[in-house]
């Protein structure tokens, strides 16, 4: 059976004899290759589990625990196992194997943790937060822009462990690009937690770059010759998306600064300058950020002063033509309160001379506000 296609039996039994009962499965049970990229056709949670020696791929057979024997013994090459949102059964087993502690297992299996580095003895522990631009036609209030999940890596001497969670983030084109490089994979599992680092940051990227032509676009609708009419909920949301994709960055400052700073048995020293390349794009996504949010808040300032304008605007119009109403209003109002004795009531001509003297007025009161710009 194959090392990968044992591997969910281990994830199956978490309690003491598991693992004899699996060097028995092993000749039970058809060979299955989980190896494939895509989800394991036994519904496990494994999606991936291979041994690199040397910075190659090892083929062939032997289960997980005979693999695992065998990198121990000679003291070269590791596992790498890759997991998609395990159970606590599912983990269970694996947890066992590779003597992993159980707050770590417990962040693994639930997720939602924050990014961050912890060390539990020979094993160094990372969390990563994974981000991905959802494509849209059109920016509206409701509009998902940012959609987050979470990787979280174990790496021991002679393994990797890497459980994902969430739609987006798969791992396997960075498996692929590692092993089209044996010199940096060869360097051992912190070679695959920089890999890791790496893609992730760069997706950050990626979707700053995506962010910011949404915010170009709402800037120009904005400042368009009806931008007072735009839809401001669409600023709230790209505030609100541009917030969730500061949580996912920021926390993840402190996590880099150790990696690269702090003396670590798993971490080469070779490997943690790698590491400050990574730090320094992930700075300059978290300067992004910065510039984006304040971005924000000026076009929304712009955006209401806008409203505030036309509102404005709309009064004195409002304004001028309530004036010029007035007029006819007035005369009208004079002249039909019904007294006996008033100033040419039955004089022939009164009633065109009312007219004209109600149109002259109400003619220069619009050309007056016309000049002021009032209408």
């Amino acid at each position: 059976m194959s090392m990968a296609g044992n591997l969910r039996k281990v994830t199956s039994l978490g309690r003491a004899g598991g693992l004899r009962r699996v060097a028995r499965l092993a000749r039970r049970r058809p060979r299955v290759d989980l190896s494939h990229p895509a989800r394991s056709p036994l519904g496990s949670a494994v999606v991936n589990c291979v041994t690199y020696k040397d910075g190659v791929r090892v083929l062939g057979g032997g289960d997980l625990v005979d693999a695992m024997k065998e990198v121990r013994r000679h003291g070269d090459g590791f596992v790498w196992v890759g997991l998609h949102e395990p159970t606590v059964r599912e983990f269970a087993g694996v947890a066992e194997l590779f003597d992993l502690h159980p707050l770590a297992v417990e962040d693994a299996v639930h997720a939602h943790q924050r990014p961050k580095v912890e060390r539990y003895g020979e094993t160094l522990f990372a969390v990563f937060k994974t981000v991905c631009y959802v494509e849209h036609a059109e920016l509206t209030a409701t509009s998902e822009v940012v959609d987050t999940g979470e990787i979280m890596v174990f790496v021991g001497q002679e393994f990797v462990i890497t459980v994902r969670h969430g739609r987006h983030g798969s791992l396997g084109p960075l498996r692929e690009e590692l092993e089209a490089d044996p010199g940096q994979l060869a360097k051992g599992p912190a070679a695959v937690l920089h890999a890791i680092a790496d893609h992730v940051v760069d997706d950050y990227l990626t979707v700053t770059d995506a962010v910011h032509a949404d915010i170009d676009q709402v800037e120009t609708d904005v400042f368009a010759e009806n931008g007072a009419r735009t839809d401001p909920g669409r600023i709230y949301q790209l505030k609100r998306e541009l917030l969730e994709l500061k949580r996912a960055v920021a926390p993840l400052s402190r996590p880099l600064l150790e990696l690269v700073s702090r003396p670590m048995r798993v971490i080469d020293p070779e490997i943690q300058a790698y590491f400050r390349d990574v730090s320094d794009h992930l700075l300059r996504v978290t300067e992004q950020i910065a510039a984006f949010d304040e971005l924000l808040n000026s076009i929304l300032q712009a955006h209401l002063a806008q409203v505030t304008v036309a509102q404005n605007e709309d009064m004195r119009k409002i304004t001028a033509w309530a004036a010029v109403i007035a007029v006819p209003t007035m005369v009208c109002g004079v002249y039909g309160m019904n007294f006996e004795h008033m100033p040419e009531l039955h004089w022939k001509y009164g009633y065109g001379l009312v007219l004209a003297v109600i149109s002259t007025a109400c003619l220069t009161l619009y050309r007056g506000f016309r000049r002021n710009g009032w209408l």
